[in-house]
């Protein structure tokens, strides 16, 4: 028997019992004729005492022991004389009498603490070893924790947990596919599952009326801090619904995963938002509601006075910072070097102050009368001590934007967006189609197997552009944690929607042609929605990045750099495959 017990087990009412652990030296102190060892393993850490007086040779040997060493040692509970009350065996210690070292280790090249030494490159390298930082482990077991919930809600709704195929066919809308050579099929190949999103609607017609999926997906896009090449999704489908009946259901699974993961009740409705009023009062389709600050359109106030950079814009808007008219000038200056940045692109920004007197004191005051800036403190509603921000420009989609950034960078450094309050909504009615300037053309803003809201059908004919979508996304604190859409059923639609987006019948046919013949065999009505199971377990651990609660994640570069992948193929397996590889300088 390796072990007795594991090193986060004993406590106080095991004092003087025989006993057995075995894990890893996390540090060791000598003090005087004593040598102290914290021992690890994935449950904790118990501290071992050896004694030069009782066995000299024993605490020799424990001299000896270096970091990350494997050990296995008895010895004999005892009560601690200097408690620490930082950690649950902090009450005992061991007193050991036997030694047996299962395995010698390098120094490790970071310390293997919450708070280690290690950067993020070399942290990567070395995963297996960053692995067993206890905060790094946490989140882990927290993915564990979560998924085991997922699955007993779900099955407790009548879900039934169904495997999907990882190799399948590329699709030509969405994100760029990672794609697999066919040995077999020589010039064919597969590519890996975006989602599983036509195979869901393909059990839906099979009649499994309630399917999910712990689901691997594959996208090779840009990568940043909330995306990896590979991801999970709690991927999930419903037949005989109507869009409230798959928001209610999955409202509800976010509020027991809140209550038995977090210990948070959340009452009552989610906020519902139209896309249009997402974009229009916060310049984002995820807006972060822990805080205020909603725009405020200001054209009919500030046009025409003869400050020429607001005169010749097409939108001019700005924000309200509560009790902010305290930063300074160079705060001031350093949010206009923010918004001018190339990643945001705003030209300048434009500040007025809420005096104690009521009076607005502002950095364009030469061109505008107090009367007319006190239209603008009106339209905020803002009160003395209250700071204004306002950007303009001449395209309004993207001036909402950056002022979406500047209302972000505000809430942050005006301490507004606590980790641990959190702000649910469900964001509704998205266009169905976003114009593409790169294939000059209409694309689906989710997916062409969307359903178009009932009173927008007629739309299709004249003004697609204007169709809105039985679509819906799940926010909570300004991330978009999930999101589905109702289906198309009927092929005649799925058919016209094809042709909208630029499919000839063939190519409709040669793509997705398995869907529309499958749906003239009787598909019911259906929908769904696909949770990012990455996002949604970062969002409980208050992280800042997906990648600390995945186990092996890829960099920035898209990278495995512990694995060293990707890499080139050895020529003869490249000739398997009937693949040639002309790499140019």
């Amino acid at each position: 028997m390796f072990r007795s017990h594991t090193c986060g087990e004993l406590r106080i009412s095991d004092v003087n019992k025989q006993v057995t652990l075995a894990g890893w030296v996390q540090r060791s102190r000598k003090m005087g004729g004593m040598t102290f060892i914290d021992l690890r393993d994935r449950y904790g850490i118990t501290q071992l005492v050896f004694n030069e007086e009782v066995d000299a040779a024993l605490c020799e040997s424990a001299n000896r022991l270096g970091r990350e060493f494997v050990i296995q040692i008895t010895g004999t509970v005892n009560e601690r004389f200097s408690k620490n009350a930082n950690i649950p065996t902090g009450d005992i210690e061991i007193i050991v009498s036997e030694l047996n070292v299962l395995n010698a280790a390098l120094t490790p090249p970071f310390t293997i603490e919450d708070n280690t030494d290690g950067g993020d490159d070399i942290r990567m390298k070395y995963r297996y070893l960053d692995l067993r930082r206890p905060s790094v482990r946490r989140n882990l077991e927290l993915r564990h924790r979560m998924t085991i919930e997922v699955r007993r809600y779900l099955d407790s709704q009548g879900f039934i947990e169904v495997e999907t195929p990882v190799l399948v066919g590329s699709t030509p809308e969405g994100a760029r596919d990672f794609v697999v050579p066919s040995r077999m099929n020589p010039g064919q190949f597969y590519a890996l599952p975006q989602s599983p999103q036509t195979l869901k609607q393909l059990l839906m017609v099979s009649g499994f009326d309630r399917y999910f999926q712990i689901a691997k997906c594959f996208r090779d896009e840009d990568l940043r801090a909330d995306r990896q090449p590979e991801f999970t999704q709690i991927d999930c489908e419903m037949s005989f619904v109507e869009q409230d009946d798959i928001i209610n259901l999955f409202e509800g699974m976010t509020k027991y995963l809140f209550k038995e993961i977090r210990g948070v009740e959340l009452e009552g409705q989610f906020q519902r938002m139209a896309w249009a009023d997402a974009m229009k009062y916060y310049g984002s389709d995820k807006p972060d509601l822990r805080f205020g600050m909603k725009f405020v359109e200001l054209m009919d106030i500030l046009k025409g006075h003869g400050f020429s950079v607001f005169d010749s814009a097409e939108y001019i808007g700005g924000i309200c910072a509560e009790g902010a008219a305290h930063y300074t000038r160079k705060q001031l200056d350093a949010l206009t070097e923010f918004v001018k940045r190339p990643q945001i692109g705003a030209k300048g920004m434009v500040y007025a102050r809420v005096e104690e007197d009521g009076n607005v004191k502002s950095s364009v005051d030469k061109f505008y009368t107090q009367e007319v800036l006190q239209q603008v403190k009106e339209a905020f509603g803002a009160k003395p001590g209250d700071l204004i921000l306002i950007l303009s420009g001449d395209d309004t989609m993207k001036t909402r934007k950056q002022l979406c950034e500047l209302r972000l960078e505000m809430g942050s450094q005006l301490g507004l967006r606590d980790k641990n309050t959190f702000a649910c909504l469900w964001v509704v009615d998205f266009p169905m189609f976003e114009w593409s300037e790169q294939e000059n053309r209409l694309m689906a803003m989710h997916h062409p197997f969307t359903h178009p809201k009932d009173e927008d059908i007629d739309l299709l004919d004249t003004d697609p552009a204007a169709v809105r979508a039985d679509a819906y996304d799940m926010v909570i604190n300004g991330v978009e944690v999930g999101g589905g859409s109702i289906r198309i059923h009927d092929p005649k639609l799925q058919a016209k929607m094809f042709e909208i987006l630029g499919f000839t019948p063939e190519k409709a046919e040669e793509q997705f042609g398995f869907l529309m013949n499958a749906f003239k065999y009787g598909a019911p009505p259906h929908g769904g929605l696909a949770y990012g199971l990455d996002r949604w377990v970062s969002l409980f651990a208050g992280l800042d990045s997906i990648r600390d609660c995945i186990a092996f994640p890829k960099n920035n570069s898209g990278r495995d750099v512990m694995l060293d992948a990707p890499a080139a193929l050895d020529p003869s397996q490249l000739d398997e495959l009937n693949l040639i590889v002309d790499i140019k300088e």
